[in-house]
């Protein structure tokens, strides 16, 4: 879907100023237009969970969804693109990140689910969302909804379908997070911005990953979100499974081919993880989570159980987020000290 042509008569009237000026000082003032976001830069073609996307401007009116999904365009500083977010009245501790304040420059809209109201109230030109982050058949709210509304979208790459049914996942997770800097660079002709954060998380990962053990010394790690008659954990393609990676560990579900996924509390024994990180999210507290797994009976010969190491990350770490390195270097202390 080509994105509306919301910037036409600024670039006309840019090029027509630029058509009067003649000699070299011409093309130095082209080169400087193209390289502010002019002209020469669209229309712009991305990828999008395998689908080709071009946008012929920048959207000026997004919409995001979630809390990982709206910290991705603070950590671009696309504010100023943003015409607001949706999200849980909580969204973890912001005084650690550099883009705390991109709270305070953009409206929040809600916090109960995002909707077609939502988007058409907020006058959005695309709504940034994901397969059950926002985006769900259910709900009526999808990306073929938004179009019939004149509403472009974008899918969190971490929640693209695969083609098995309504499995997630395509790609490893960091690779997903740097697939949508990159592209979001692109669209909203900032990418230099966009490797600049790429290449600062990358050298992040790299240095926990030489300190990491390896082999057999690598301690198995399950990742716990919640549920009492089974636990809802992350297979290979959710945010946990490159974090407890690149930390060193053994992600103990690393075979799932889904990204949040169910699983029965017989395998977890089986794999008898090590060391357990919960997920700090939702209306039960990581302390109402640890001690429902301490006292329940059948984890109670697991490593993790018997030897107390149980971490709590927030739940902004763990999903396709860039607070993904942090939690990265976090979880990879935590290994360290626990091997």
């Amino acid at each position: 879907m080509r994105h509306p042509l919301r910037s036409v008569l600024p670039a006309f009237s840019a090029l027509t100023a630029l058509a009067l000026v003649t000699g070299c000082g011409a093309q130095v003032e082209e080169s400087e237009a193209e390289g502010k976001g002019g002209g020469g830069h669209y229309p712009v073609t991305v990828t999008n969970c395998g689908e080709e996307r071009t946008f012929d401007a920048a959207p000026e009116r997004v919409v995001t969804n979630d809390v990982g999904i709206t910290e991705i365009m603070f950590a671009l500083e696309l504010e100023d693109h943003m015409a607001g977010y949706v999200m849980r009245d909580r969204h973890g501790e912001t005084s650690g990140v550099p883009w705390a304040d991109g709270y305070e420059k953009t409206e929040w809209l809600g916090k109960e689910s995002i909707s077609k109201e939502i988007a058409v109230g907020a006058d959005a030109d695309l709504v940034f969302a994901g397969w059950n982050y926002g985006f769900n058949e259910a709900e009526g709210f999808t990306p073929a909804t938004l179009e019939k509304l004149g509403i472009d979208s974008y899918l969190l790459s971490e929640s693209c379908r695969n083609g098995e049914g309504k499995a997630r996942g395509v790609m490893s997770p960091l690779d997903a997070l740097y697939t949508d800097l990159r592209n979001l660079g692109k669209i909203f002709d900032v990418e230099d911005r966009a490797e600049k954060l790429v290449a600062d998380f990358e050298e992040r990962v790299a240095a926990v990953r030489e300190q990491a053990p390896e082999g057999e010394d690598r301690p198995r790690v399950f990742l716990y979100d919640d549920g009492r008659d089974k636990p809802l954990t992350s297979g290979r393609f959710a945010g946990p499974h490159d974090i407890i990676t690149k930390a060193g560990g053994d992600h103990v579900m690393s075979d799932l081919e889904d990204s949040w996924v169910t699983v029965g509390w017989e395998t977890v024994v089986e794999r008898d993880p090590e060391i357990i990180v919960i997920n700090d999210y939702g209306d039960v507290t990581a302390e109402q989570k640890e001690e429902f797994l301490k006292s329940f009976g059948p984890l109670k010969n697991v490593s993790a159980i018997k030897n107390d190491k149980i971490v709590v990350l927030d739940y902004v770490d763990l999903v396709e987020s860039p607070r993904n390195p942090a939690a990265v270097e976090t979880l990879g202390a935590f290994v360290r000290e626990n091997s």
